[in-house]
């Protein structure tokens, strides 16, 4: 834990003190909080300002729940001392900037950044697997990957932490760059370019020069980690001073994977790194995660953790988090697998090619999709395809959710092998009673969707998960 003297916190905040303390109470960094609810006695709230709400109103909570400190852009009737800043968000990220360098320049911290249209998440819980066995691992918990959450996990570094993760998620230009500057990672890697959050960007080619923020800063010392498979993230070799290290499936990338097998059990894979050839059995899902292993175990080795050790701590991940190719055994011999955490095109795609992967012949594979949310001008195209995938990869059973998702049904409709195998439900209540009538024993069923449709519930309810 670093404490910080109020007076410190507001040195590196370059904001005002008020309310007439003299700044020597010391309070941990590690107790930030934007949300009043979460603050406990000696913590510190950040009052920002949201597209929605505005933390300022929220401040007298915070206090009553326990904040020692607020820092907020305009003073408050409150009875704990305030900092004032020109800008919330910009001084939660210069007071990550001061802890990260101080732990930094007292210990061997070393800075692991990822970014990628797909899969961060999966990479960074990989990742921390990995490097936890290593030394004191912090990394985000969920998605903590915007301009507040990727600062709010950097505080949570202490003097004795070897090793931070940090997922760095983007809407637009820059947003990486200002995350980046903040702790200038050690390793960066970059997963993918595809359609997720399209609708925000408007072509891949920006998303593509969005995510090139993670490599083309970091300095000739550091590691840039890259997917050879994907073009757009290979051309950024090109954009960088720092070391390359490629990953994917071709034999051409430094390291590389082959002999994917794919099962309701896992995902067995051949690893090729450094001259030598590891067997892979992970206990994950979806021969899609094997890119993302393939990322981790770059990276690791890239802070001078060995290819076996890195593997080892892989291949005792159960899940690769809640609700994200999450295999759950429900009542009756049917099995589930939700995965409505979040939604892209292509993460979508990967999803329906695992369910028809690993259903039996005896078996019927079943699909309940939601919306992919934020596509923009992208949407119906990227809908349509879904629906005409699911056809051809001979899915058995269809249940699309919400009159966002239409264009699945219909686009399934249209490919004429079909005669009622899809269905058109207007609410995830809908869906559950169609389910609760279709469903029998051997099932496989997989739900997906885009957080936004709430789908992620009804794969719980469907497995009986009450928690």
């Amino acid at each position: 834990m670093i404490e910080l003297s109020i007076a410190e916190i507001a040195t590196a905040v370059n904001g005002e003190l008020r309310d007439g303390s003299d700044g020597q109470q010391r309070l941990p960094a590690s107790s930030v909080q934007t949300d009043s609810r979460l603050n406990t006695p000696g913590s510190i709230f950040f009052a920002l300002r949201g597209e929605s709400t505005d933390g300022h109103l929220f401040a007298a909570k915070a206090v009553e729940n326990g904040a020692a400190l607020v820092i907020a852009e305009r003073p408050l009737e409150l009875e704990v001392p305030q900092i004032i800043v020109a800008d919330g968000v910009a001084a939660l990220h210069a007071l990550a900037r001061t802890v990260v360098a101080f732990v930094r320049s007292k210990g061997d911290l070393q800075v692991v950044a990822v970014t990628g249209s797909n899969g961060k998440t999966t990479t960074k819980n990989m990742l921390r697997a990995i490097l936890e066995r290593q030394g004191e691992t912090v990394a985000p918990e969920g998605s903590f990957n915007n301009d507040v959450g990727a600062p709010i996990t950097m505080l949570n570094v202490t003097d004795s932490t070897k090793f931070l993760v940090v997922e760095m998620g983007a809407d637009g230009l820059g947003d990486i760059t200002r995350l980046q500057s903040i702790v200038v990672p050690d390793v960066g890697i970059v997963l993918m370019v595809g359609l997720a959050h399209i609708g925000k960007f408007g072509d891949a080619a920006v998303t593509a020069q969005a995510k090139s923020e993670m490599v083309s800063h970091l300095p000739s010392t550091a590691t840039a980690v890259l997917n050879g498979d994907d073009g757009r993230v290979k051309a950024m070799a090109q954009q960088t001073q720092a070391k390359v290290v490629l990953f994917g499936l071709d034999s051409s990338a430094a390291v590389w994977a082959d002999d994917i097998q794919a099962t309701a059990h896992g995902t067995a894979f051949g690893l090729h790194i450094g001259g030598e050839t590891i067997p892979v059995q992970l206990r994950i899902l979806g021969e899609h995660h094997v890119t993302n292993a393939l990322a981790a175990i770059s990276a690791a080795r890239a802070v001078g953790v060995d290819p076996a050790r890195a593997v080892e701590a892989l291949q005792s991940i159960e899940r690769a988090e809640r609700w994200r190719m999450e295999l759950l055994e429900a009542p009756g011999g049917i099995t589930v697998i939700n995965d409505a955490y979040n939604a892209s095109p292509d993460s979508m795609a990967a999803a329906l090619k695992t369910l028809v992967q690993i259903v039996g012949p005896e078996n019927r594979s079943v699909a309940v999709l939601g919306e992919l949310a934020e596509l923009g001008d992208y949407a119906n195209d990227e809908h349509d395809r879904i629906g005409r995938l699911i056809v051809r990869l001979n899915v058995q059973k269809l249940i699309v959710v919400g009159h966002a998702a239409r264009h699945i049904h219909n686009a399934a409709g249209l490919e004429g092998s079909w005669d009622g195998e899809s269905v058109l439900v207007d609410s995830v209540e809908e869906a559950y009673a169609v389910l609760r009538e279709e469903l029998r024993e051997g099932d496989v069923v997989l739900v997906k969707s885009s957080n936004s449709a709430g789908l992620r519930h009804l794969g719980d309810r469907i497995a009986g998960v009450t928690a």
